[in-house]
């Protein structure tokens, strides 16, 4: 198939979600699939869908962008991974299949990154997660969202206005008020340090994390039809006094369906078809430090033959990468490609 005329900008939907693909007018015949991160259900959708503000960092070196806004808003991981690749298989029939094929993804987009190429590693020579939630979708849930929200309902109780059933409870509130959830912290700081710590949350960050912990669990259980996570045989260490942190600690039964539906979305196996590049962000309150070491861990103990390289955290804050940042994390993709 001959090169398309160039530049080229082309949106629309392909089934139920937005998509944008932009090549450039020095088209290196390349191309970078860019996955965008968690985007709360109801957030107005621009169209055409706009483009992101790492897809310019991409152009200028000639690579074709592609970018889907996936059919469904919230934990919208498994949409995101089905409609990359539908997305990507659009563009070798109406374009041409590119010389080499990168994935790179943003946060939630991250996360989706690892398990395409995990499915879809054949049609790509890199995958790049930045600032990701690079664990199974289950862990994400057990002990990045659920083990947070329920640490501070003990330590703070009545701070967030749960009802009756907790945080299980569809009359609880979905959207937490982070500068009520930070005033009531300031009001007990040894234990907000102590939360901090246990949690690796920059304590300036608690609050909004805990806002953030809370809007994806509701949401995920209105997706899911029901409770996506069961803490009842947990044992919580670092809280403190642990025995009565396990006696005290508001225990939740998970619906088994929700649970599948969930886990299912980003199941990982570490069975990488690619290789990885991982770039934490430092002083992240979203995805805390403390879980960097889990997908390499998972990836080696499979003995994969792709190699996978964690690079140190760079930037400050969620995904507050400086454009250098990202655009060299990108070339130790393409220095681990070449290999």
């Amino acid at each position: 198939m001959p090169k398309p005329s160039t530049p080229v900008q082309d949106t629309g939907m392909l089934d139920a979600a937005p998509y944008r693909i932009d090549i450039p007018e020095n088209w290196n015949g390349d191309l970078v699939a860019l996955l965008h991160g968690y985007e709360p259900k109801g957030s107005p959708r621009q169209q055409p869908w706009p483009q992101n503000e790492a897809a310019p960092l991409f152009l200028a070196k000639g690579y074709a962008v592609i970018e889907s806004g996936y059919s469904s808003q919230g934990w919208a991981v498994a949409d995101a991974i089905a409609d990359t690749e539908k997305l990507r298989a659009y563009f070798v029939e109406k374009y041409r299949k590119p010389r080499r094929a990168y994935l790179v993804g943003f946060s939630m987009g991250g996360l989706a990154v690892l398990k395409s190429a995990e499915l879809y590693g054949k049609s790509y020579d890199g995958a790049l997660s930045l600032c990701g939630a690079n664990m199974p979708a289950g862990t994400v849930f057990q002990d990045a969202v659920l083990t947070p929200l329920v640490a501070f309902d003990y330590f703070f109780p009545g701070a967030m206005g749960l009802t009756a059933g907790g945080l299980a409870d569809p009359a609880s509130p979905a959207m937490l008020d982070s500068e009520a959830i930070e005033r009531e912290l300031q009001k007990n700081e040894a234990t907000a340090t102590l939360l901090s710590k246990r949690l690796d949350i920059p304590r300036p960050g608690l609050a909004g994390a805990l806002m953030l912990y809370n809007l994806v669990l509701r949401e995920a259980a209105s997706r899911a039809g029901g409770f996506p996570v069961d803490n009842r045989s947990v044992a919580y260490s670092g809280f403190g006094d642990d025995e009565a942190f396990n006696r005290g600690v508001r225990r939740y039964a998970g619906d088994p369906r929700a649970i599948a539906s969930i886990d299912g979305s980003a199941e990982l196996t570490g069975t990488i078809q690619a290789p990885v590049v991982l770039q934490p962000s430092a002083l992240d309150p979203t995805v805390p430090a403390r879980f960097n070491h889990l997908y390499p861990e998972l990836v080696r103990s499979r003995g994969t033959p792709q190699p996978l390289l964690e690079l140190p955290a760079v930037g400050e804050g969620h995904c507050g990468f400086a454009n250098e940042q990202i655009v060299g994390a990108f070339n130790r993709l393409l220095q681990l490609h070449r290999r």
